[in-house]
């Protein structure tokens, strides 16, 4: 798929996930063949103010092959376009991404994430002043609507399109549905059949198959998995390679579950320092033991533990136990 003058293959992308697809996360991603990722979201004033914890969450390695977008959000045009133009120069990232998808709370009070899409008019000054402050692609996240009366992603598609987005990712919930039900992959459709750019498909895409449904059901250009990669990077993998030829890969063994997870660990501990690398490490542990023996026992020894060594030695000893 082509984003503007981007080529970008396979047309699978791992969604911004806060607290999730941070700089560690996303080196594991980009080992599954993913070539475009997207980091967590980053405020548009909190780089303008120049947070230091907002240039962590953009920190990436440009000598790895591939592409990143940068995702920002705010609720004023003129704060947009500036770190839209600040970050695109200092980081020469590839696409600058609006949120106008996340449901939180925080961000959906002061007027940014989904509550844009109760706003049409302020999201179309924004999108607008991102495009022209910018010389990369200008791409948009959103949800399905506010709510089941208020189904408007079709309608911001086609603003996003005439205000210059070079494409929209569209997840199929409402902002009031947050993630519980089932994502409506029939406005991502609707959506496709009325703009030219290309339209990604987001929500639910739980394995191979589900990916290829959405593609055969929406007509998308791309597709990106977000939740179903917490815990299991091979999801990307999996999707890839049964998109391209339609046999399904065998599914890493416990063992090599936790392999990934120590990995990982070390990769947060080198990048973040031991004492905020463990603890944020804790929810992605949790996620690589799903579906193992005796997960929620060793969950809780997890979360009791402080000090790197300690926490390595108990997920060698996990996983020396599956060979015994």
């Amino acid at each position: 798929m082509k984003i503007n003058d981007l080529k970008i293959e396979p047309a699978v992308f791992l969604a911004p996930m806060a607290g999730v697809s941070d700089y560690p996360y996303r080196k594991l991603i980009r080992e599954m063949g993913v070539e475009l990722l997207y980091t967590e979201m980053v405020s548009a004033k909190g780089y303008e103010y120049g947070n230091k914890r907002t240039a962590e969450l953009i920190e990436f390695d440009k000598s790895e092959n591939g592409k990143i977008a940068v995702q920002i959000f705010g609720e004023e045009p003129e704060f947009m376009a500036r770190a839209a133009a600040g970050i695109a120069e200092e980081y020469d990232v590839d696409i600058i991404d609006i949120n106008m998808g996340c449901p939180a709370r925080k961000i959906v009070k002061n007027g940014a994430g989904s509550a844009l899409m109760k706003d049409l008019g302020l999201a179309a000054k924004i999108i607008k002043s991102t495009v022209q402050a910018v010389d990369i692609p200008v791409t948009v996240k959103m949800r399905s609507g506010w709510d089941a009366h208020n189904l408007n992603a079709v309608e911001l598609t086609k603003i996003a399109e005439k205000a210059g987005a070079a494409a929209v990712a569209i997840h199929g919930r409402t902002r009031n549905q947050f993630y519980k039900g089932e994502a409506d992959w029939s406005i991502i459709k609707d959506a496709v059949e009325m703009v030219e750019i290309p339209v990604i498909a987001n929500g639910d895409i739980f394995s191979a198959e589900d990916a290829k449904m959405v593609f055969e059901q929406t007509n998308c250009e791309g597709i990106m998995i977000g939740r179903a990669a917490q815990g299991y990077p091979w999801i990307f993998k999996e999707v890839i390679k049964y998109l391209k030829t339609g046999d399904l890969i065998e599914a890493p063994s416990y063992s090599e579950k936790i392999e990934m997870a120590i990995r990982h660990l070390k990769l947060a501990v080198d990048y973040y320092g031991e004492s905020h690398g463990v603890p944020i490490m804790r929810k992605h542990i949790s996620w690589y033991l799903k579906g193992l023996p005796n997960a929620s026992e060793m969950k809780n020894k997890v979360n009791q533990i402080t000090d790197l060594n300690n926490l390595i030695e108990l997920l060698k000893a996990y996983r020396k136990s599956f060979s015994m």
